[in-house]
């Protein structure tokens, strides 16, 4: 499906279907075409919401976890969103986390996918060869499992965005942020369902991540999509929303009448 972005204020989002809000949040380099194939099987019967996180236009000191979490809270207060089922991918995963504890009555359930939080391997640290589009490419395949899964549009997007010096500066300064913002201690508090969606063969937040995730989290379950690294909704749709599905429908929430 053609994923139509609404302009309200200061955001742009997805907002398609009608019912209870799953609130998908994308990584470092993410976009929303990453959720596509989230958002055309949920939403005939999902409110698939998806705020494009600022991560390249916030101001500098403000480009963090915490900023992202607070431009989260903000567009959540400008919807009117409640009852939340959180998505998050990679950083996306990290901020669902954050924002998970400090509004945990907003949020009914908790998924997450290749999230950082506890440890990652990202190229958000530093970018030693900025300019050279091999090195940018062969960056990108390491996210997947299957390198064509890193199509050329998708490589040049990461290409333009490295080609930029104050959108490197935001990419470095968010990333040091995530990595320096264990989760360890904290996230033992988080109660609500959490399912766990992880590729197998994820070579930025590792398998260990995930049992670690499972481990410290006593509401959670883990799955493993074998054959798939980092962003298994979008290497392995099908089996993804396979999994999603049963969760939501083990876990569904009792709407108001």
């Amino acid at each position: 499906m053609d994923l139509q972005i609404k302009r309200e204020g200061e955001f742009q989002y997805i907002d398609e279907g009608q019912g209870e809000v799953l609130l998908l949040l994308h990584g470092l380099f993410g976009a929303l075409s990453n959720w596509n194939g989230v958002v055309d099987h949920f939403s005939k019967n999902y409110r698939v919401v998806i705020p494009l996180m600022p991560i390249y236009e916030m101001a500098l000191h403000k480009a963090g976890v915490p900023g992202l979490v607070n431009f989260v809270e903000d567009f959540v207060k400008f919807k009117n969103l409640r009852d939340l089922t959180l998505l998050g991918n990679s950083l996306g995963g990290h901020v669902a986390l954050v924002y998970s504890l400090n509004n945990a009555a907003k949020v009914k359930r908790l998924v997450l996918t290749g999230s950082s939080g506890l440890f990652e391997d990202s190229m958000g640290g530093s970018f030693p060869k900025r300019g050279n589009y091999e090195y940018v490419k062969e960056r990108v395949e390491y996210t997947f499992y299957s390198p064509e899964t890193a199509t050329k549009e998708l490589v040049d997007e990461v290409f333009n965005i490295t080609n930029s010096n104050a959108k490197c500066l935001r990419i470095i300064a968010i990333a040091k942020s995530a990595q320096r913002h264990n989760m360890a201690k904290d996230i033992t508090n988080i109660k609500v369902p959490t399912l766990l969606i992880w590729g197998l063969n994820d070579t930025i937040t590792p398998p260990l991540v995930a049992h670690e995730f499972n481990r410290l989290m006593e509401n959670s379950e883990l799955y493993f999509i074998d054959k798939c690294g980092h962003a298994p909704m979008m290497e392995h749709p099908e089996r993804f929303n396979s999994i999603l599905e049963k969760f939501l429908d083990k876990t569904s929430i009792e709407q108001p009448t």
